[in-house]
C-alpha cells in the first residue's frame, strides 16, 4: 500500500486537486443561483410570463376598477391607462377619479392602445384607453382628476395631454386644481408680514453649492415657495416624509408628512438611475436645498428634480 501511494502520490494530488476546486466551483455557482434566485424573488415578485399578448387595438370589457388610472379587463388582466397618474387610496381625489373612471368605461367595451413599452413590473398592460372613440386619459385630465404623466420614452399624443392638463390647470377645474389659491401673490417682497416672514430660510448650516452669489437666485424657506410660482428660486427646508408611488414617482415632502405638506420635491422614476438609490430613504429628515422652478400640483407648490445638481445636504 506504502509503495502504491509512494508511486503515484502525483496522480492522487492531482485528484485531491481536482476535488477541492470542483467543490468550490460547484459552491460558487450554487451560491450564485441562490442569489439570482433571491433577485428574482424580491425584485421581480409578480412573474409576466403567463401573462398573455395583447394585440395593439385590442377591444376588451373593463370588468373592475381599482383606482382612477387602473382597472382590469374580462380574465382578470390588469391594465394601467398611460398618460395620466391618479391619486391612491387615501389621497384626496382617489375616490372622484375612481368614480369617474367607473362612470366612463365599467361593463364597457374600451380600445386598448400601445404605448412604448407593454407591460410594467406589476405585469399590468400599459395601454391608452379609448371608449366610443374617446380618450379616456385626456379626459381625466380636461376635468382635473389626474395629472399628466408622461414617460421618456413616449411620445403619444404629449401634446394634447399636456394641453388637457394645461387648461384644467388654469380653469381651476376638478378635485386637482380647484383647492388652488387664486389670490397669488406676483411680487412677493410687497406681501404680508407673514408671507415675508417666510421667505428667508431659518438655518446655520452650511451650503457649498447651492448659493445666491453662485446661482444667482433667491433662497426661501420651504414653506414660503408658495409666492414664487413660476419662478427659478432655490428653496430650504427639511424633509420630514417621503413616499414611493405604484408608478416609482418619489416624492419628498416639508415642513408636515402627506397630505399637510408645505413643499414637494419629486422625482420620476425615468430620472432616479442619476440619484442615490432609494432617495426617499436618502433624503428622509435631511435639511436640503432645492434648486428649479416653483409648479403647482394639487394645490401645494412643488419643484421637478431631474439631477442630483439640484439638490444639496446641508452640512
Amino acid at each position: 500500500m506504502k509503495k502504491f501511494f509512494s508511486e503515484n502520490k502525483i496522480i492522487l494530488a492531482i485528484l485531491v486537486a481536482g476535488l477541492i476546486v470542483g467543490g468550490f466551483v460547484y459552491l460558487a455557482q450554487n451560491q450564485k443561483a441562490k442569489e439570482a434566485l433571491r433577485q428574482t424573488v424580491v425584485e421581480n415578485p409578480v412573474q409576466c410570463a403567463n401573462i398573455p399578448d395583447l394585440p395593439d387595438g385590442a377591444v376588451k370589457l373593463a370588468t373592475k376598477i381599482i383606482d382612477g388610472d387602473t382597472f382590469l379587463i374580462e380574465g382578470g388582466y390588469s391594465v394601467r391607462i398611460l398618460g395620466v397618474d391618479a391619486d391612491e387610496r387615501d389621497h384626496p381625489c382617489y375616490e372622484a377619479a375612481k368614480n369617474r373612471l367607473e362612470q366612463l368605461i365599467l361593463n364597457k367595451e374600451v380600445k386598448l392602445e400601445k404605448g412604448a413599452e407593454d407591460k410594467d413590473q406589476w405585469c399590468r398592460y400599459l395601454r391608452y384607453v379609448f371608449v366610443d372613440n374617446q380618450n379616456v386619459s385626456l379626459q381625466l385630465l380636461k376635468e382635473g382628476l389626474a395629472v399628466a404623466r408622461l414617460a421618456v420614452s413616449e411620445t403619444k399624443y404629449n401634446q394634447a395631454i399636456t394641453q388637457a392638463e394645461k387648461t384644467a390647470q388654469e380653469n381651476k377645474i376638478g378635485c386637482k386644481w380647484q383647492a388652488i389659491n387664486s389670490a397669488q401673490n406676483p411680487n412677493p417682497a410687497q406681501g404680508s408680514e407673514k408671507e415675508n416672514n417666510n421667505l428667508q430660510p431659518n438655518t446655520s448650516l452650511r451650503w457649498e453649492k447651492l448659493t445666491t452669489p453662485l446661482t444667482g437666485l433667491t433662497v426661501v424657506d420651504a414653506c414660503g415657495a408658495e409666492n414664487y410660482y413660476h419662478k427659478q428660486i432655490i428653496v430650504e427646508g427639511k424633509i420630514v416624509g417621503t413616499y414611493r408611488s405604484k408608478t416609482n414617482t418619489v416624492f419628498l415632502n416639508f415642513g408636515n408628512a402627506y397630505p399637510r405638506q408645505c413643499f414637494t420635491g419629486v422625482i420620476f422614476s425615468s430620472d432616479q438611475y442619476k440619484f442615490a438609490q432609494n432617495p426617499e430613504k436618502y433624503y428622509e429628515q435631511k435639511t436640503v436645498r432645492i434648486k428649479g422652478e416653483i409648479e403647482q400640483y394639487n394645490g401645494k407648490p412643488q419643484i421637478i428634480l431631474k439631477d442630483p445638481s439640484q439638490i444639496e445636504i446641508g452640512k
